[in-house]
């Protein structure tokens, strides 16, 4: 595989957000998956999405989805107890709240986790391709 073609997408306005979130749109996150590091106010997904971005839909690509200066995380309609169960991620919207930022990961079925944030800083990060066929 050639290392060209793994994508980063640095985002730190509402443009760039809308970026992530449509290259995170339809991803699979594993709940094993998702890190809050409160120490340093890191939260980690790690995702398997489509390759929307280039085209490529038929491609799915494992990235981290790393939101920075996070210091609470909130969830609902999530089994934070099964590591197994895999959520669909539907969109990555926020809202400005004050000084802060409420970053909301929207998943199927209701779920969703909600990010408090002193900014917006996303980084969205290809890790390698998944050498499956998609049905």
């Amino acid at each position: 595989m050639d290392k060209k073609y793994l994508a980063k997408i640095i985002a730190t306005d509402n443009e760039g957000l809308q970026t992530v979130s449509a290259c995170c749109s339809g991803a699979k996150i594993k709940v094993g998956d998702i890190k809050y590091l409160a120490s340093n106010k890191v939260f980690l997904l790690s995702i398997k999405r489509n390759k929307i971005e280039s085209n490529q839909v038929d491609k799915r690509i494992d990235s981290i989805c790393r939101f920075d200066l996070v210091y609470n995380v909130k969830s609902k309609n999530i089994d934070q107890k099964d590591h197994e169960l895999v959520l669909e991620l539907l969109a990555i919207d926020y809202m400005k709240n004050k000084d802060d930022f409420e970053i909301n990961l929207i998943f199927k079925n209701n779920a969703h986790i909600t990010l408090t944030a002193e900014a917006i800083q996303i980084i969205l990060e290809d890790q390698s391709e998944i050498n499956e066929n998609i049905k």
